[in-house]
């Protein structure tokens, strides 16, 4: 078999085994690609690389084509991560075995040394993966709240009235209520993206690249605070129109183009401070060309342009890309776990018999209970197999809301997640989070671990209660939940869980101390009765 045959083979090979190995992965993230704003930068990415590369391939010709056997372990250990990924149902940890399997197949097919003259190309490619769930949240309600206070900030710099209540803007007679899509963040992903861009390609000092890097995250918080408040003076002008549709979505994308322009700007000013207290314009300072890299060395100097050698001009060949055992090898172990996968993704799990939660009672140790429901958004979006709300009473005292979710198999996209990133929203605050350990009582089977978080909006106090209760355990960690989920689902067959939460408003005259005594009562009742509901 020829050369240039047995490249493509491979080439094909590899191709189909990953996109069959990697499928509901790729599928993923194009979704996020072109279904969310905060990650439509992801479809340019892989192209920025491949074209990146392209550039270099004379410099990766110039390192050495030589086949590395430290392709063939990176390329395994991305598909250990894989079958963690797969088990602990993390999309995260899937998107990055397949980074970590390119990266492998790439040093398998040119070596370390060529592949050093990549790593940026190779590294960039992380960019265009969505954050992981609970860390999205988590960073978009913080941005939330900053985009809120720089909103109210701007606005009351102009002379306008408001005042803000946790991620609502109050102007007398219309609210404005800074959404998740409001946050910034579909700001800071991208302008991130694009500053490590620009400081790959900006021809000056390492500091001065970090610095651009750096820079992008406040660029994009205080445009958005401005943007924020921008939006609340159109309002107090023009009324709630001028805050939804177009003029919503344009004034979006100018502020978008200002950030970039901010951005440019930083650059020209780093570009006037030269080396040896010249200046230099930033056009000689910035370049599309990879074969003179900005990471290397001899550029963090000016310098003449040293003139490749003449074994140098030519491209590499196809005899010497990608032939070696080592990347031959590193391809043929792809197949058997790609075969695996089918077998992996249908497995058959064991959960326990157990009552559904339309039969929870309402009446439990003298609590009366209401049965609520949840709108079908929220229903879609959490993707559960049963589910109970109900908003308990009991001798006229504050009502005390409980809501359980089951997870008949929790897999990658269906799982229990975590109520810190809904608590913050509609003017409510996380004023403060714990970890409590509640004594047995009466009823309790076992002591009780519980996430206590005190939300505020305003004067309003609620103290919210939650657990995941995960096969026999009692969790508060999302971390161990991804733990015990790969773990039971590789040793007994079992993902099956539920996240328990219950809260109370601190009612007038009442402190947290009542309040928490309230919750205690009710968990001692509601104990017994949901362990027929979410069995161990």
């Amino acid at each position: 078999m020829s050369s240039k045959l047995l490249l493509g083979f491979s080439a094909v090979l590899a191709t189909v085994s990953l996109g069959y190995l990697y499928f509901d992965s790729l599928v993923f993230l194009f979704n996020h690609w072109i279904g969310s704003d905060d990650y439509s930068h992801g479809m340019f990415v892989p192209l920025i690389s491949l074209f990146l590369i392209w550039q270099s391939r004379r410099r990766i010709a110039a390192a050495g084509i030589t086949g590395s056997w430290w392709g063939m372990v990176i390329v395994l250990a991305g598909l250990v991560l894989y079958l963690v990924g797969e088990l602990a149902t993390l999309y995260v940890l899937q998107h990055f075995s397949l980074w970590i399997v390119l990266v492998g197949l790439v040093i398998g097919a040119i070596g370390l040394k060529a592949s050093r003259t990549i790593i940026f190309p190779l590294s960039y490619l992380l960019t265009s993966i969505p954050l992981p769930t609970f860390l999205y949240a988590g960073l978009s309600s913080q941005l939330q709240l900053w985009s809120s206070a720089l909103g109210v900030g701007c606005l009351q710099l102009v002379g306008v009235t408001a005042f803000r209540e946790g991620n609502v803007i109050d102007l007398g007679p219309v609210q404005l209520q800074v959404v998740e899509a409001c946050s910034g963040i579909r700001y800071l992903l991208p302008l991130t993206s694009l500053a490590l861009l620009c400081a790959y390609l900006f021809k000056d000092r390492m500091w001065k690249r970090i610095i651009l890097v750096l820079s992008s995250i406040p660029i994009s918080i205080l445009v958005n605070g401005f943007r924020i408040g921008m939006i609340g003076v159109l309002v107090e002008w023009n009324g709630q129109g001028a805050s939804e549709g177009f003029a919503h979505l344009f004034e979006g994308w100018v502020l978008f183009m200002a950030s970039l322009g901010l951005l440019i700007l930083e650059m020209w000013l780093l570009a006037k401070i030269g080396s040896n207290g010249q200046t230099v314009s930033l056009q000689d300072r910035f370049t599309w060309s990879a074969d003179t890299s900005p990471l290397h060395p001899s550029n963090l100097q000016p310098s003449a342009p040293k003139p490749l050698a003449p074994s140098n001009l030519q491209p590499p060949t196809s005899n010497s890309l990608g032939l070696g055992p080592a990347y031959l090898f590193s391809v043929a172990l792809l197949i058997p776990v790609a075969l695996g996968s089918s077998f992996l993704g249908q497995r058959i799990e064991v959960p326990p018999d157990r009552a559904l939660f339309v039969d929870f009672p309402m009446h439990i140790e003298g609590w009366t209970g209401t049965s609520l429901s949840l709108e079908q958004q929220y229903i879609d979006a959490l993707r559960f197999d049963d589910y109970v709300l109900a908003e308990y009473r009991h001798d006229g005292s504050q009502p005390v809301t409980f809501y359980s979710a089951y997870y008949r198999s929790q897999r990658k996209g269906q799982s229990a997640h975590s109520p810190q990133s809904c608590l913050p929203g509609g003017g409510w605050e996380i004023s403060s989070i714990k970890n409590l350990d509640f004594a047995p009582v009466s009823g309790m089977a076992r002591q009780l671990h519980a996430n206590r978080a005190v939300i505020e909006k305003g004067n309003q106090k609620q103290i919210v209660l939650y657990w995941f209760k995960q096969r026999e355990r009692i969790l508060t960690s999302e971390y161990l939940v991804k733990f015990y989920l790969f773990w039971d689902a590789l040793l007994r067959a079992r993902t099956d869980g539920a996240l328990v939460r219950i809260a109370s408003l601190v009612g007038p005259g009442e402190t947290e101390e009542i309040v928490d005594q309230r919750m205690r009562q009710f968990v001692s009742a509601l104990q017994p009765e949901l362990n027929r509901y979410v069995p161990d």
